[in-house]
């Protein structure tokens, strides 16, 4: 889990009858960090500053939300929060909390009326906690579905996660799994034949992965920017067919720096934990 690198605290708030929620990761101090989008179906927040050539390299803290765009509303509950605790980027006017959001598609699982906002982030927030987080469908992943890109029933998703050490250095996951495409464990390959696009389900109804990787390893922004990239290689181990036109799959990479570390290694671990974390979901 998140959880099992120091100093990493992980908190939900789920509403089961909407079939909605939003996950929080509240980060260590002078956590550096960086991002890469792929697909075609993004919701954002703050993603460009996770650009290496961007001033900020540290953040305090990540979203994860359903809702679509609407659900990058928690995000405001979250800085609220970390402002109160004082914690953000420094400037002369006061602490300025940095915090990423990305959410996912459910607005057609539940009742697309009811929302992740500013109160259920806030809500998240302060029950995160350094302790094991539950998963399933919970927080961000409570309406999450996967498989409905070749027809027929959809398949629930949900959060998934996973942890991979090497001696001292740990790489751990968290995703939520709301793919357009189908988990693949058994590497069962593209199928041969597709239904027609008009049989299809709606694809809007089943997008976008996104998910958060956070390592104990002393890393830079761009070695981070490097971490997602090997995330979104996992992401599509895991997931077929990934980063659609469909999807708006996002990796957020985390460095809390507290070992020196092998980046190749690192890049490594961070796939095979991004493929088991997603994995994970099927059960």
């Amino acid at each position: 889990m998140l959880t099992d690198v120091n100093g990493v605290e992980v908190g939900h708030w789920t509403d089961p009858v909407a079939q909605t929620g939003c996950t929080v990761v509240v980060l260590p101090e002078d956590s550096v960090a960086s991002g890469e989008i792929r697909g075609g179906a993004p919701a954002t927040r703050e993603f460009s500053l996770l650009d290496p050539l961007m001033m900020v390299s540290h953040v305090n803290a990540v979203v994860l939300s359903g809702g679509s765009a609407f659900g990058l509303a928690a995000c405001d509950g979250v800085v609220g929060e970390l402002e109160k605790r004082g914690r953000g980027f420094v400037t002369s006017a006061g602490v300025v909390p940095i915090v990423v959001g990305m959410s996912l598609f459910d607005l057609a699982v539940g009742d697309p009326t009811v929302r992740p906002g500013a109160r259920e982030g806030g809500v998240a927030i302060k029950a995160a906690t350094a302790e094991p987080y539950e998963v399933g469908q919970v927080g961000a992943g409570t309406g999450a579905t996967v498989d409905k890109w070749a027809g027929g029933e959809h398949l629930a998703g949900g959060l998934g996660t996973a942890t991979e050490r090497s001696g001292d250095l740990i790489v751990s996951a968290l995703f939520a799994v709301n793919a357009f495409g189908a988990i693949d464990k058994g590497n069962q390959g593209f199928p041969e034949e597709l239904p027609p696009e008009t049989e299809r389900a709606n694809p809007f109804g089943t997008n976008t992965t996104i998910g958060v990787i956070v390592t104990n390893a002393r890393v830079d922004k761009l070695g981070c920017h490097w971490l997602a990239q090997s995330g979104h290689d996992g992401l599509a181990r895991s997931l077929l067919p990934a980063h659609t036109q469909f999807d708006g799959d996002g990796v957020v990479a985390v460095a809390t720096g507290d070992i020196e570390a092998d980046l190749l290694r690192v890049r490594a671990l961070a796939c095979s934990a991004a493929a088991n974390a997603i994995s994970s979901v099927a059960g």
